[in-house]
């Protein structure tokens, strides 16, 4: 399979429900449709921001074909796959090349914490299954398994799986993957508040949690990093970082929500056992929501299209 071009901010984009907590499809897709509208370069749906275990398998493929729909191939469409076992994540990355997405970001089996040639196993058995590409995703304070760079190298002869996506807060990774298999796979940050590290290291795409509140603020940050323009991007990122910790909650969904509902991008709702953030939390959410809209600051021209 020959290497993808993903590369940029792809918001971690949230699912949207009513009042009843049912899934709310077009609140989904207009979510979508304005992330797209400002300049993210692509867009991953149903990962954990995206509350994949609060889902039913036939909720996912309405959400990702929502989201097909929305990019209408503007930007690649990722679908997160999280599943107790191999088999069943090999059915729901079938289903997820169904609905037409480009890719699957691919989680360890949920729920075991695995060996690492279990794991190994797990990414293999699945790629070796479903002709899409994928992107492993590593996030072991959430998942507690450890997708190590060793890991990475024993499945580097696994043609469909491109890209890693690594959450650690590790950035170290970055450099053992590369001193490991160099340039085998596109490297993608995953941990909010340590992008711009990740970018030095050898990432080229950022799966964020915050961008679905911010999307040109993010999209500008990483360009700009990219770029090394660090002059101009360390002022953006000091603003930005009391809400890039958010992203690095155990209550990371619910942070980021609010954070919707308080920009007007989105539904505060989450399904249990997410319930929603209450005293001190929420209190300190909307305080940092606050700063930051009270001290925005003038976002330099890194060649965004016009709102």
């Amino acid at each position: 399979m020959a290497k993808v071009g993903w590369q940029g901010v792809f918001p971690a984009v949230t699912t949207q429900f009513r009042d009843d907590l049912s899934l709310d499809l077009e609140a989904t897709h207009k979510v979508i449709a304005a992330l797209v509208r400002d300049g993210v370069s692509g867009l991953v749906v149903c990962g954990t921001v995206g509350e994949n275990g609060s889902l039913t398998r036939e909720e996912k493929v309405q959400v990702w074909e929502a989201a097909v729909d929305a990019a209408r191939g503007r930007v690649p469409v990722i679908a997160g796959v999280a599943e107790l076992t191999t088999a069943f994540a090999i059915e729901t990355a079938r289903a997820a090349r169904g609905a037409g997405v480009d890719g699957v970001m691919l989680m360890p089996a949920l729920v075991y914490s695995s060996k690492p040639h279990e794991t190994a196993a797990h990414f293999r058995g699945v790629a070796t299954a479903v002709d899409v590409p994928i992107m492993v995703y590593n996030n072991p304070p959430i998942y507690r398994t450890d997708v190590t760079p060793e890991i990475l190298a024993d499945i580097a002869d696994c043609e469909t799986i491109v890209c890693f996506k690594e959450s650690s807060g590790d950035t170290r990774r970055f450099i053992d993957v590369a001193n490991l298999v160099g340039d085998r796979y596109v490297m993608f940050a995953g941990l909010d508040d340590t992008v711009v590290e990740c970018v030095m290291v050898g990432a080229v795409g950022w799966v964020s949690g915050m961008s679905n509140v911010y999307p040109r603020e993010g999209e500008t940050l990483f360009r700009l990093a990219m770029a090394g323009r660090y002059d101009e991007a360390m002022p953006l990122y000091r603003w930005f970082m009391p809400l890039l910790h958010l992203d690095a909650r155990p209550d990371l969904v619910q942070c980021i929500k609010l954070c919707e509902a308080i920009a007007g991008r989105g539904s505060a709702l989450t399904r249990p056992p997410r319930l929603a953030l209450r005293g001190a939390d929420e209190a300190h959410v909307r305080a940092v929501m606050a700063a930051a809209a009270a001290s925005h600051p003038n976002l330099p021209d890194v060649g965004l299209p016009p709102l």
